[in-house]
């Protein structure tokens, strides 16, 4: 099967930077280095045969057990040429850390607040990383695998 328009320009624009390409049902993945995600990311956003220009969402996947532990999923849409595309990249435990996209697409904005939250990734350089669905004291985080079900957290009214 031939590799999409997105695919191809990624591997030749960014041929180190690129670990997995797959394509199902029309859904085309690149696996990237948590490192290029900014330039992969504004490229996709400016290449005017893209025009990647919405983001519909940022999330992420817990993997215990394997390294790295963490994936961040971008999905990604082109209003332009009515294409979707999704960007992963792996976040290891020891390094639970990846560059925050909002400068490319503000919309990252409360998804990455909302992957902080669940998960505990760090998004370098985002303009306000803090809890969105829980509050402040709240200890851990409720979409890591490991985290127990059954732990008890204090219930706090609000502030006054």
């Amino acid at each position: 099967m031939e590799a999409s328009v997105t695919l191809k320009k990624l591997k030749d624009r960014f041929p180190g930077s690129i670990l997995e390409t797959h394509s199902y049902r029309g859904d085309d993945t690149a696996v990237v280095k948590k490192e290029d995600i900014l330039k992969i990311c504004t490229f996709l956003r400016d290449d005017e045969s893209l025009l990647y220009n919405f983001m519909m969402d940022v999330t992420a996947v817990d993997y215990i057990g394997k390294e790295p532990r963490f994936e961040v999923v971008y999905h990604l849409y082109s209003l332009k040429f009515n294409r979707r595309f999704r960007v992963k990249a792996g976040v290891s435990e020891s390094d639970c850390s990846i560059d925050s996209i909002v400068s490319i697409w503000i919309s990252a904005n409360w998804f990455e607040r909302e992957a902080f939250d669940m998960y505990g990734i760090q998004f370098k350089g985002h303009p306000e990383l803090r809890r969105i669905l829980l509050y402040e004291g709240f200890e851990g985080h409720p979409l890591r695998k490991d985290y127990p079900i059954k732990k008890r957290q204090p219930l706090i009214g609000p502030i006054n």
